[in-house]
């Protein structure tokens, strides 16, 4: 029989309910797979093809790359919506995880036409599963709400242990063996994620199943927010108009890198307006009329809804320049850690890397082992077979590790693998956050702007960073031999500005918004995201044209201004912010 609701805290692990480490390593595996295929796809498309990549040139590959993540973070919003109406969450999760599997299977075959099936698997596979997880954890706690910081801080430690794990061996599968073999681990424990969560879905009791509609009764009593609003329904033209810049979106960011992809052979934008080429115009009208109308919206609801809405949409625009910057990491970090950085150790300082790299694997897989053996002994009763194959996948997991680890042992000259630089991110937040989680329950917890201030001047203080280490690669080079000191510097200020502004944002969105306007706010911020990743991409295209003329070192100044320029605006709003926040902190 399915738990109730009040059974989930009868069967604990370190003081919260088993369900939510069947979330856990639900989550760390599809972010394994997910961050384990990320960091090596970049690196994939631009590799020469003697070595097994495609040649591609750095534009085509960030271009293709930016959409990608881009229509990841927009495909949330249709799963949330399957989830919510039609399948509910659980359905969603498995439907997300079946489709992901299926994607890292044909990418792992690396024909043309697998690669790009894959990649349309992985965005409607992440679209169904993203926003559903988190979902599971909100209803399993809303009982006990004095709980769910602890367990949402459990999550985003799954999360983190998966994101390292993910880059750190399908990373070194993929440049020591085959980009295959890299592709193909992705899905395995994607594999493994998805049969563990099937069979040990009964945990969650009733969460998550399939909805039952409301009556026309209820949803008019649940309809009115906290600020006593009229209803402000979508009209009909409105939904048209959604539908057309939705439509002139899609086109733009599906067939953007497809023109430049096919040297110009696909190109649905040949036309210009005014002066303006197809292509820009197209994405600049999706703009104006998206601006448009959330301003005709917003104008709409009462004036405190309506200021704290301004004040979720500034944060959103903040948020967009915040992902373009800091999203370089799969893309320009990771092609000037194989191309500029000098990753070869000998001697003392590749035993020192070795011990530290043995450290860093070890330590986390023995702490995350034994949570799952805490697990064991709750759930392996009833969930025998869930738990061995969870078991299973540990099993090959450790293989791995300790098969990586001897080879670099027994390397005399070691070449530290251009992927290994991105797991310091998730290295760093599992180390940095509960420093900052301390930082902002106490009495100098900073305001949102103050937060998004900072995290923009250590975004911009990284980018200074490898600026600095760049600054004697000469304009054109191809090659070069900069300390790794530098990049992994830029990692440390760039995760310790993503700890000021992640967690901060989707927070001000439930804090600001009525309840019944919160899927509209998290899909504009989720756009936000989307517009930010397919910037980051942007930048990238442009680094071989700045490079050529100006220096590498040119482009990472570039980019430290930027943000550094953000972090101002976001000082010098504050008070306009704060006024519009209405006593929201």
């Amino acid at each position: 029989m399915p738990e109730t609701q009040n059974d989930f805290f009868k069967s604990r692990v370190l003081g919260h309910p088993s369900g939510l480490f069947v979330l856990f390593f639900t989550e760390m595996w599809e972010r394994f797979s997910f961050y384990g295929m990320r960091a090596l796809l970049v690196m994939f498309l631009t590799a020469a093809l003697f070595d097994g990549g495609w040649n591609w040139t750095r534009e085509q590959a960030m271009a293709l790359f930016g959409s990608y993540v881009g229509l990841v973070y927009l495909s949330t919003m249709l799963g949330g919506y399957f989830a919510d109406k039609k399948i509910g969450y659980r359905l969603a999760v498995v439907v997300g995880a079946l489709l992901m599997t299926m994607g890292h299977a044909s990418m792992a075959i690396e024909t043309q036409f697998s690669i790009y099936l894959g990649l349309i698997l992985l965005v409607f596979g992440n679209g169904f599963f993203k926003p559903n997880m988190t979902s599971i954890i909100s209803e399993m706690y809303k009982d006990h709400p004095d709980k769910k910081d602890g367990a949402y801080t459990i999550f985003y430690m799954g999360v983190n242990s998966g994101a390292f794990f993910g880059i750190l061996l399908c990373g070194y599968l993929g440049e020591k063996v085959g980009w295959s073999w890299g592709f193909g681990l992705a899905g395995v424990f994607m594999l493994f994620g998805l049969i563990q969560f099937w069979l040990a879905q009964n945990i969650f009791g009733n969460i998550g199943l399939k909805p039952v509609k409301k009556s026309a009764a209820a949803v008019a009593s649940a309809a009115p927010g906290t600020d006593n609003d009229k209803l402000n329904p979508f009209s009909g033209g409105q939904l048209a108009l959604i539908g057309l810049m939705v439509a002139l979106g899609l086109l733009w960011i599906i067939f953007e890198p497809a023109k430049l992809i096919s040297n110009g052979k696909i190109d649905i934008f040949n036309f210009s307006v005014a002066g303006i080429s197809g292509n820009n115009f197209t994405i600049l009208l999706a703009v104006v009329l998206f601006i448009g109308l959330l301003i005709y919206r917003l104008s709409r609801y009462s004036p405190i809804t309506r200021d704290k809405m301004i004040a979720v949409s500034f944060f959103a625009f903040l948020t967009m320049f915040f992902w373009a910057i800091f999203e370089q990491s799969p893309g320009t970090l990771t092609i000037f850690a194989r191309d500029y950085t000098n990753r070869v150790l000998e001697g003392g300082a590749g035993t020192a890397f070795k011990v530290i790299n043995a450290l860093i694997t070890i330590v986390p897989l023995t702490i995350i082992t034994w949570v799952l053996l805490k697990l064991f002994g709750q759930t392996f009763k009833k969930y025998a077979v869930a738990n061995l194959i969870l078991a299973t996948s540990f099993v090959i997991v450790w293989g791995i590790a300790l098969w990586m680890l001897y080879n670099q042992v027994s390397e005399k000259t070691l070449e530290v693998p251009a992927s290994w630089f991105s797991t310091l991110n998730s290295l760093f937040i599992i180390s940095l956050a509960p420093l900052f989680s301390k930082w902002w329950s106490s009495r100098y917890n900073p305001s949102a702007n103050v937060k998004y201030a900072v995290g923009m001047s250590l975004l911009a203080l990284g980018m200074v960073c490898v600026a600095v280490g760049a600054g004697s690669i000469a304009p054109g080079a191809k090659t070069a031999s900069v300390s790794m000191i530098w990049l992994i510097l830029v990692y440390l200020f760039h995760t310790m500005g993503e700890l000021c502004i992640s967690p901060v944002g989707l927070s001000y969105v439930s804090k600001l918004v009525p309840p019944r306007m919160i899927a509209v706010m998290f899909g504009i911020w989720y756009l936000a995201v989307a517009i930010g990743m397919k910037g980051a991409a942007k930048f990238g295209e442009n680094v071989d044209k700045i490079a050529d003329e100006k220096g590498m070192s040119y482009f990472f100044w570039l980019l430290a201004g930027i943000s550094f320029t953000v972090a101002v605006i976001s000082v010098l709003f504050r008070p306009v912010i704060k006024k519009l926040m209405h006593g929201v902190r």
